[in-house]
């Protein structure tokens, strides 16, 4: 959720997919629990695909990830042919489609099958974890020195590391600073800056602002900045600082200065709204930054997410994936660990953030990343301060982000309060 690149939605980050978005995307994704899904896939179906028990010889090693159009597909077994080389073994590269990797990953894991390597969204990584199915890397002695602490968090169950991301992404405000300088306006920096800057940027048919508040895990990505910037709980849905949050995207769609259509739109979407020139800001990652940079006439910024108010600091969610290490016996297990070693290493990870458009785990290239594509700072400033989406919920999160992504729906396209559509999604995600 996830991270995007391009049309391809992560977690967010798709992430981000995120990917998105980042995704989550994309993202950077499910209406039931991931782990309910996957055990009825188990039931009808038998274990498919490539498993860490059904790989090639001792010196070939399997991996999964759910890349498909998005600019790491083509750089991602160039990376892993390299570390392979290095520890000595030969990869399998295999891509699934996003919407089928995660229950394929946790039927896998209840047969004991999964990959020896597998890139998953970071949000999804506790629940294959509470499989079993996972080495802990920690017990393997891999080190996370460096490394932003959120990050490691990320990719942490029951305090033990499963999972460890080579980079990240996360959303900011784009503007477009020919429509800026042409209103006398500055960037916003809080949240009263941007709505008026929205209403007064809003003309004919272009909007002051676009973001996606689709009714799944990529809306709930591109809420929880304000959500949590606010001081808001997810353990608490339908706090006084909720309602605030959900009130700012309320009243950007009622004033007009935001699309209604923003319940149906991607972060793919929000992008080719903002290069159109139809949207004079947008929330979104650093995935859409070829895409924009290669747009002829398009000039624009990126700031961090504004604050509610000055002096505050934005808290934005991880979007990206993280590397993860298959159960099998311990000579495969130690060679897709070293593996994972050198997929973190600073060179491979700076030109792991380099192709996928994603801020490095480690702290030190993603400083020098700001210095060399200031287009990249104002997301490595977020990352200091940013939340892993399981940081507060482990496995449940997938349930409370859905109720999260209903109650934006419910306010900006329903007619609902947010303080009513807080409410029931604070009554369906726990209080049930």
């Amino acid at each position: 959720m996830s991270r995007t690149p391009a049309r391809i939605t992560r977690s967010p980050g798709r992430t981000p997919a995120p990917d998105r978005i980042t995704g989550r995307t994309a993202g950077p994704h499910r209406r039931l629990s991931a782990l309910a899904a996957a055990a009825a896939v188990a039931l009808l179906t038998a274990a498919c695909g490539t498993g860490s028990g059904s790989g090639g010889g001792s010196g070939t090693l399997t991996e999964t990830d759910y890349y498909d159009a998005a600019p790491q597909n083509s750089q991602l077994p160039r990376i892993l042919d390299e570390c392979g080389s290095q520890v000595g073994v030969k990869i399998e590269h295999q891509q699934v489609p996003r919407a089928q990797f995660l229950p394929k990953l946790l039927q896998q894991a209840s047969a004991r099958s999964l990959p020896d390597l597998a890139l998953i969204d970071n949000p999804d990584l506790q629940q294959v974890a509470a499989t079993g199915g996972l080495v802990s890397l920690s017990k393997q002695g891999l080190g996370t020195d460096g490394l932003y602490p959120s990050i490691v968090a990320a990719g942490q169950y029951q305090g033990q590391t499963y999972g460890i991301a080579p980079g990240v992404n996360g959303l900011a405000l784009y503007y477009n600073t020919d429509l800026f300088r042409a209103a006398g306006l500055k960037p916003p920096t809080t949240w009263d800056e941007l709505r008026s800057d929205a209403r007064t940027l809003t003309k004919g048919t272009r909007y002051g602002i676009a973001f996606s508040a689709v009714g799944n895990e990529e809306g709930s990505f591109q809420f929880e900045p304000f959500f949590w910037t606010a001081g808001a709980s997810l353990t608490r849905l339908d706090s006084p600082q909720a309602v605030q949050a959900l009130t700012l995207w309320k009243d950007l769609v009622s004033s007009g200065s935001a699309s209604k259509s923003v319940v149906n739109w991607t972060q793919a979407d929000v992008n080719d709204q903002f290069a159109a020139g139809n949207a004079a800001m947008m929330v979104n990652g650093p995935w859409q930054l070829p895409t924009l940079d290669a747009k002829q006439g398009l000039h624009f910024g990126i700031v961090p997410i504004p604050v509610p108010a000055a002096g505050g600091t934005p808290v934005t969610p991880l979007g990206g994936e993280v590397w993860t290490v298959g159960h099998s016996n311990p000579g495969r297990e130690a060679k897709a660990v070293a593996v994972v070693k050198c997929l973190l290493g600073q060179r491979e990870s700076a030109q792991w953030a380099s192709d996928a458009g994603y801020i490095p785990s480690d702290r030190t290239a993603a400083a020098q990343l700001a210095t060399d594509k200031p287009q990249m700072a104002a997301f490595v400033r977020e990352v200091g301060t940013a939340r892993a989406r399981t940081a507060e919920l482990g496995t449940a999160y997938p349930k409370v982000s859905q109720a999260l992504a209903d109650a934006v729906q419910a306010a900006l396209a329903g007619g609902t309060s947010p303080q009513a559509a807080l409410a029931q999604a604070q009554r369906s995600a726990h209080d049930q």
